[in-house]
């Protein structure tokens, strides 16, 4: 295990399992809220998209149209841990780990094709997912992913701290980009760890 990993984390989770019919209707899911926004995307829509019937919809997702979102949330949700923790496994110490969830998470937000389409389809929708309405879940999930990777280095009673603050400082970056602070460049992301993490999160604090 590499310095720095939690002794479970969202990597060392069970992967839920998913149908190929599942995983093709939330692809269709995907496309259809890509093609039209949320809002306006319909069960027939996806059906069509998915090569199936509405039956075979809501035998799979009872709740129709919403739990179908949902669950391409949560699938989506799941993806981007799996491939953070990726990145925070080779960590080498604290002030690495902090920078490289930094980089990662922005670059992650950055290059997700999915969700550009949602901000050009529907801006205003996918800005108050990412502020008023969703953001409490986005911090929760966030915090209680990145909390067990600082708990070996700064304990837990401050990881959920940190944890939580560096989610709100990786959403404000990306929606409302600095012309000083670029968390997605690694130098930048160092600089700002050593100015504003380590001062007061410092292992040698704990």
């Amino acid at each position: 295990m590499a310095l720095g990993a939690p002794a479970t984390s969202h990597a060392d989770a069970p992967v839920r399992h998913v149908s190929p019919l599942e995983a093709r209707v939330l692809d269709a899911t995907k496309a259809c809220c890509e093609r039209w926004g949320w809002t306006k995307v319909t069960v027939d829509d996806i059906a069509t998209e998915a090569r199936c019937s509405r039956a075979t919809i809501y035998r799979l997702f009872p709740g129709g149209r919403d739990n179908l979102i949902e669950a391409l949330r949560l699938r989506e949700t799941e993806e981007f841990f799996a491939a953070l923790s990726e990145k925070l496994a080779g960590a080498d110490g604290f002030e690495d780990l902090v920078v490289r969830g930094l980089v990662a998470a922005t670059e992650a937000l950055r290059d997700d094709e999915h969700l550009r389409l949602m901000l050009a389809s529907e801006p205003g929708e996918v800005v108050h997912e990412l502020t008023v309405a969703g953001l409490p879940r986005i911090f929760a999930v966030a915090t209680a992913f990145l909390s067990p990777w600082f708990i070996p280095h700064i304990g837990p009673e401050r990881s959920g701290v940190l944890a939580e603050w560096l989610s709100r400082v990786v959403v404000s970056y990306f929606l409302a980009p600095s012309a000083h602070v670029d968390l997605a460049d690694p130098a930048s992301a160092a600089e700002f760890t050593r100015s504003f993490v380590l001062p007061a999160f410092s292992p040698d604090r704990r």
